[in-house]
């Protein structure tokens, strides 16, 4: 093993991802695509390629992007948005690969139902990240994004179980038993989600190693790894086991966690999101060149034939389905619905469960993008497996053309039809729950100076007493703002000048500290070392600064 040329490949791939995000920032376009598109350049050019091995990215790719998708979702979202999690995440996921794979097994030469359905559960799971980038910055209604993260949670989670189980199913005879793989999945997915409930009460033991910053990353990173290891070594879903593991660890994370490691820990996962994601979408690029070789042994009809059936499958299922269940009867609990107004963050998350438009249906429609999860599990499936080119390759034009598509056209889309988030409803409920915040600390203040205390200690109340009034009292005129404006039409927040202002003036004086600080280091006067303790306090304090007023 050639380990300076491996390093090479490393660092020629993070060079390309940096370059990539760089562009995607300026221009808006999807960085998936143009990686992809790099890593096709790339195959074509003289010398070695990289070719893809399927265990490395099942046992080390997989395990991290889905734990991080967990940590940022919510059990609560689960609970209040039970009807997306078992209309979207399981029955279309379910739906869409079984059709895919007995399209694949009635009209696809070799292909048997085993085979196609593990195609199908590839390119079943939309990927939400991209939907939800751009339908946050068109506005998308609080109640569109609150179904398309639900739709997140367990999608992945389901599709690779079933594809576990369709190679597993293929390995054994070929074919797929139908009564026995459906106690296959079912144990697979029970078997999962108990380990991943046993590996994120361990991590809850362990409080008291998450308090250091350094630890908690460390044991994060391990967790995941470790949920996968221990499901796959008793042949159940590694999956779940990492997605319900990343669940409830999330969920515990504010309360065993300190401040400095959940920072810490954030910045880290995000970092290894960025890289692997890019790593595999650039992986997938440099394999399009042996891709297309292979398809040399297939006529033209057999590729029109399987593509019509994996892009036909995917682009029209997911919007019938998505008719269908405002039909369904409530007791399935498949029918989508939602709350009347935009705002997600009602503590109760009781729901009315109105219907939806058919505004929004299309917009739920064009939300279904594949992604990184689609192209890292198509390459999962072996080599032997009978038309592997031939599913690969469809698996690639299913995540260009929903990718570029409608991924390109969602935010358009999104503004055509209308829907448009209330900002003032969601400012009003921040800005109530600070104040609420900031009251149950002077609340505190209260209890701490009716117990016994000295001098020194009535200082640092008061001076406490005074710097939390004026945070209550901003809040409160923020809300005054919000109430005038109560009647107007338009769903967009107010704007306060004295807001605006303020916030200039802090970044305006952070940024003078900074220089200052700076200039006595370049002096002499002030060590590195100290430096980065000061700055670090300054950047903590911009962290809490709104890039622009929004609440």
């Amino acid at each position: 093993m050639n380990y300076e040329l491996m390093l090479l490949y490393a660092l020629g791939a993070i060079a390309v991802i940096i370059v990539v995000h760089w562009i995607t920032e300026k221009s808006g376009l999807p960085a998936a695509v143009l990686l992809t598109l790099a890593g096709v350049i790339y195959s074509y050019l003289p010398g070695a390629n990289l070719k893809v091995n399927e265990e490395v990215i099942l046992m080390f790719i997989l395990p991290p992007l889905l734990y991080n998708a967990a940590l940022d979702s919510s059990l609560l979202d689960i609970r209040r948005n039970i009807r997306t999690v078992i209309s979207l995440s399981v029955a279309l996921v379910l739906i869409t690969a079984l059709l895919v794979g007995l399209g694949f097994s009635l009209w696809v030469t070799g292909a048997t139902l085993a085979t196609g359905i593990a195609l199908g559960a590839a390119v079943a799971p939309p990927d939400p990240v991209a939907a939800l980038a751009v339908g946050r910055k068109a506005g998308l209604p609080g109640k569109l994004i609150t179904l398309i993260q639900g739709e997140g949670l367990l999608n992945d989670a389901t599709a690779l179980t079933l594809l576990t189980v369709a190679i597993a199913a293929y390995n054994e005879g070929g074919d797929i038993p139908f009564g026995g793989t459906v106690v296959d999945f079912l144990t697979s997915a029970v078997g999962g989600v108990i380990i991943g409930i046993g590996i994120a009460y361990i991590v809850r033991f362990l409080k008291p190693f998450r308090q250091d910053p350094l630890s908690a990353n460390a044991l994060s990173i391990i967790t995941p790894l470790g949920a996968f290891t221990l499901a796959e070594h008793y042949h159940l879903s590694g999956v779940l086991a990492v997605v319900v593991a990343g669940l409830i660890v999330g969920h515990d994370t504010p309360r065993y966690t300190t401040g400095a490691s959940r920072l810490q820990t954030a910045a880290v996962w995000r970092l290894i999101d960025f890289i692997l994601e890019g790593a595999v979408f650039l992986l997938i690029g440099m394999q399009v060149e042996r891709v297309l070789e292979g398809l040399r042994n297939y006529s033209w009809s057999q590729i029109t034939i399987a593509l019509a059936i994996t892009l036909g499958v995917v682009l029209l299922v997911r919007p019938l389905w998505l008719a269908l269940t405002q039909i369904l009867p409530r007791q399935l609990h498949l029918r989508l619905g939602g709350q009347q107004d935009d705002d997600m963050d009602v503590p109760d998350g009781r729901s009315k469960e109105e219907p939806l438009s058919g505004r929004e249906v299309t917009a739920l429609t064009w939300a279904g993008t594949r992604g990184v999860i689609t192209l890292a599990a198509v390459f999962t499936i072996p080599e032997k497996v009978p038309n592997h080119d031939l599913m690969v390759f469809c698996a690639l034009v299913v995540v260009l053309v929903t990718l570029v598509g409608q991924g390109l056209t969602f935010a358009p889309l999104v503004r055509l039809l209308g829907l448009r988030a209330n900002q003032k409803d969601k400012a009003r409920l921040r800005n109530e729950a600070r104040s609420a915040a900031v009251q149950a600390a002077l609340n505190r203040l209260d209890d701490i100076q009716e117990e016994q205390h000295d001098h020194v200690e009535d200082e640092a109340i008061e001076t406490m007493r005074r710097q939390l009034q004026f945070r209550l009292d901003r809040y409160r005129r923020r809300l005054d703002l919000l109430e005038q404006v109560e009647q107007v039409e338009s769903h967009d927040l107010p704007k306060s000048p004295q807001y605006e202002a303020a916030l200039m003036v802090r970044q305006a004086v952070i940024d003078a500290e900074r220089e200052e600080l700076l200039r006595w280091r370049d002096a002499g006067r002030l060590a590195d070392e100290s430096l980065r303790v000061l700055n670090r306090e300054l950047d903590h304090e911009e962290l809490v600064l709104p890039k622009r007023p929004k609440d």
